[in-house]
């Protein structure tokens, strides 16, 4: 896999940016985005800001103590969509493969294209004619795999570029934090540095038998990031995939309470789905089937989110727009679709630190002991949601690490 060519792009300080292209007084000032409550959490702020050790998903109320100064911008999400697919589709016009991993970051596959064109030139060229089409500060990273190009993105911001040549991939490693490699999060980090290990270069001195008997097949993975070793593929973007569910009735119903508690269980259940898969939502449907076999569908395009709060209350807006006939119903679905990757973002700028707590603790209860442990009083009594089907028509497989 070492003649891959991987370009990891990443569009700096996504949400600020698109804040200042909108009010232009905000550019070189300190800008927090996010909930605007001192209950609220940051959900990105601007390189001003970081000056003063802030951080995306740190409480405003420390933020706030933090950067005194900062503009404070409660976001909008609406806004922030708009312009991610503006970026996609410049992506997806000049791209032979590419994978959409969140709102603001993308991988390209351009393996190959070197025996007709400098891969590094194109991407050069297509990172200009992002910035210059949609005014916005795109960085990138290219190597031989996913890992070192998204690293090599992270050296190369704010608004820069980086090619790290084949061969090259562990010296360039070597000398950064542990924490720059993807899968290493703050408690990982803290164990690893309870062993004494702080820099990629420890552990690439480390055999893999040790790192695999402390953090187990997580060890072994994070072992083969830090030796510049990464052979997952490039996942072509899809928007159209979907997750559904539906329940036939025994017998036709009129209830209207019972029919809006089932939508709401069957909406929290695909929610939890998402979260598990990391992917994140745009769009999300309805469907009402009468006794009388005629079926309706209502579907609406949302800012992209995972939060049981937003995807309820729309779910039940579309379930009261489309039960408009007096007559017994016999089936009802849910369903979302056009996804990308980023579970970890949730609705930041309505729900509070608290509620995001709320959501994690719930997704490791129901991980650990099934869905039905943790569900809203409106679920209980529902049951046989019918076929579930997950982004690849399977029932979504859950990571080992959150099994445990």
């Amino acid at each position: 896999m070492s003649d891959r060519t991987i370009i990891h792009m990443d569009l700096d300080t996504f949400f600020v940016s698109c804040e200042r292209l909108i009010n232009s007084k905000l550019i070189g000032k300190p800008v927090l985005i996010g909930g605007t409550s001192d209950r609220g959490v940051v959900a990105s702020c601007s390189y001003e800001a970081r000056k003063f050790g802030v951080h995306s998903a740190m409480p405003m109320r420390l933020a706030k103590r933090l950067c005194p100064e900062a503009f404070i911008i409660r976001g909008d999400s609406g806004v922030y969509s708009k312009y991610s697919n503006l970026v996609t589709d410049i992506i997806k016009e000049d791209s032979p493969i590419y994978e959409k991993s969140s709102i603001d970051e993308f991988y390209i596959d351009a393996s190959g294209m070197d025996k007709f064109y400098s891969c590094y030139k194109w991407a050069t060229e297509l990172r200009q004619r992002i910035t210059r089409e949609t005014g916005l500060p795109i960085s990138f990273g290219m190597s031989t795999n996913k890992t070192v190009s998204k690293v090599g993105t992270g050296q190369a911001k704010p608004d820069g570029q980086i090619i790290i040549k084949s061969g090259l991939e562990k010296p360039f490693l070597a000398p950064l934090s542990i924490q720059k490699i993807p899968m290493v999060g703050e408690k990982t980090f803290i164990l690893l540095r309870n062993m004494g290990v702080e820099y990629i270069h420890t552990m690439q001195k480390m055999p893999i038998e040790v790192i695999q008997r402390v953090l187990g097949a997580n060890g072994k993975n994070i072992w083969k990031k830090c030796n510049g070793i990464d052979n997952s593929p490039i996942v072509p973007y899809q928007e159209r995939k979907s997750i559904s569910s539906e329940i036939t009735f025994e017998k036709d119903s009129t209830d209207i309470n019972k029919l809006l508690n089932i939508i709401i269980a069957m909406t929290e259940n695909l929610a939890f789905q998402l979260r598990n898969g990391n992917k994140l939502t745009a769009c999300l449907a309805v469907k009402v089937r009468y006794s009388d076999m005629q079926t309706y569908t209502k579907q609406r395009r949302i800012p992209y989110t995972s939060s049981d709060n937003v995807l309820i209350d729309t779910a039940k807006d579309l379930f009261n727009e489309v039960y408009n006939r007096r007559v017994r119903v016999r089936l009802v679905g849910v369903s979302f679709s056009h996804f990308v990757e980023g579970g970890q973002q949730i609705n930041l700028f309505e729900d509070t630190e608290e509620l995001i707590s709320l959501y994690q603790a719930m997704d490791v209860l129901r991980n650990r002991y099934g869905m039905k442990a943790v569900i809203r009083c409106a679920g209980l009594g529902t049951r046989g949601f019918g076929r579930m089907n997950s982004f690849t028509g399977e029932p979504p497989v859950i990571p080992a690490h959150r099994r445990q």
